[in-house]
Order: structure tokens, then sequence, then C-alpha cells
């Protein structure tokens, strides 16, 4: 089974660009989506509960703000989306979806610049990293199988971001970024991608501005990552930087179906 993480930058943007078409063909399960940009009564009818998928999505209080949207091949047995922060919830950043005896964890990480770029969000990202660590450590300790996956806004060390040197004082390449996504990392989270490639390279990310993705000047600041009970079920992870309509492209991680049971 595939589950698939993508930050479309507005799901109504992307639905013109060919959405549709190609969640038919991505051979997925389940699909997270981060930055829907939209309430669901906004989204087209097809969009909203395209045959033969399930659909749950969280919008943002805020008009046309993040958002995250889930797109699965059964209901869920369970699904919150709650983290117990009211300025956090209110931005509409998580789906925490259970299947059988995986769970899904979907979600979009602030980023740490505010309005004038001036790291001023850092605080309040570092702060949800480290409420949602706590949400899951429990499920962690007690051996629970988890996947973790979404637009996590850093990238983690040196062969995450084509430009490095340049970057250090870069909200999603600042040290204390990073030292939050190690944290995870020691406490037993798995970077499902880097387990199979450790080359250099693969980005997610790419800015806008003309030629920068042609030129793969990138940043991977989208993972899924794996508890230790869900890596062993894990047989593939891939970044699809052939897929375009997003300034981000997918992610996905192929995963034995006894996972579920």
């Amino acid at each position: 089974m595939r589950v698939v993480s993508w930050n479309v930058n507005g799901l109504r943007s992307i639905h013109r660009k060919g959405f549709l078409p190609w969640l038919s063909k991505a051979r997925a399960d389940i699909v997270g989506l981060q930055e829907v940009r939209a309430r669901v009564e906004q989204l087209p009818a097809e969009v909203r509960a395209p045959r033969r998928w399930k659909t749950h999505f969280v919008a943002a209080e805020r008009p046309g703000y993040s958002g995250v949207g889930l797109f699965s091949r059964h209901e869920p047995d369970a699904l919150d989306t709650l983290l117990g922060a009211p300025a956090m919830d209110a931005e509409g950043r998580l789906q925490f979806a259970r299947f059988g005896k995986l769970t899904v964890v979907n979600g979009y990480f602030p980023n740490g610049n505010g309005k004038d770029r001036d790291l001023s969000r850092i605080p309040f990202k570092l702060d949800f990293y480290q409420r949602l660590f706590a949400r899951l450590e429990k499920p962690l300790r007690d051996g629970e199988r988890v996947l973790v996956m979404g637009d996590f806004n850093t990238a983690h060390r040196d062969i995450d971001l084509a430009r490095p040197r340049e970057n250090r004082e870069t909200s999603g390449f600042r040290p204390e970024e990073r030292e939050e996504f190690d944290r995870w990392i020691r406490a037993g989270w798995v970077d499902t991608f880097r387990h199979f490639q450790p080359a250099g390279g693969h980005y997610s990310w790419w800015s806008q501005r003309a030629g920068v993705r042609e030129k793969n000047i990138g940043w991977r600041i989208d993972y899924v990552l794996a508890s230790p009970a869900a890596l062993g079920y894990v047989r593939k992870a891939a970044v699809h930087p052939e897929v375009h309509g997003s300034d981000h492209c997918p992610v996905s991680v192929d995963l034995d179906p006894a996972v579920l049971s």
C-alpha cells in the first residue's frame, strides 16, 4: 500500500492543473495534502468527494490560509484534528487518522517567518513541533505503528538543501529548528527517505523564481517519518520531482499491507 504526502499550495489551484488525473494514477491508498487553503464548501464537488475515495478536510479560521486534507480508499477507524492548543488548532494544521493498527498523522508544520520574513514565528513553530512530539510520545513508547507525514518546513541536514551555507540564518535551516528535528530522530523517529537513500540532490520544494526548479536548487522539507514499529513494514520511500503543479512535489512510502492488521 502507498501513502503519499503533498503540499499542493492551494487545492483549487492544483485542481485546475490536473490534480484528479494525478490522483487516479498515483496508485495511492492514503494521500495527505497540506496548504489546501479552502473551506470544504469552496471546493468543487469532484474534488470534495471523488469516486472511490473517502475525504476529510480541516480549514484554518483565516480564509485562504493553511488547511489539510486527507484522501483514503477506506474510511478511517478514527480521526482527530486537534492538538489542544487553540492558536494552533485555529490554523487547521493536523489530522490524526487511524487505519487498523496504523496511525497516519498528516501535518502542515508552521513556517518560522512572520509577515516581513522576520523570524518572529519561530517560537510558534517550535512550540508546534514540541506539542506534537509530546502527543506522539506515548504511541512511540508503546510500540505503535505511526507515520508522521507532511510539510515540516525544515531541512534537517546540509544534504537536504542545495545551498546550506547561504541559508544558515534562514527560517527552515536555523540551528534551533534543526535541533528540534534532531530531537525527533534521537527519540526514534526515522526519516524514511534517508533510510533508503543516503545521497544528496533530492528535494521537495523549490522557489518559484524562474529557473530555480529546472536547476534543482531546492530544499527537502517534506517528510514521512516512521515510528520503529511502522518502519519494519516500509518497503520503499520516494520523492517525486516529476510531479508539477505546486512549488512542492509529493513524497511517498510503500508499505506491506500487513501494517494494518
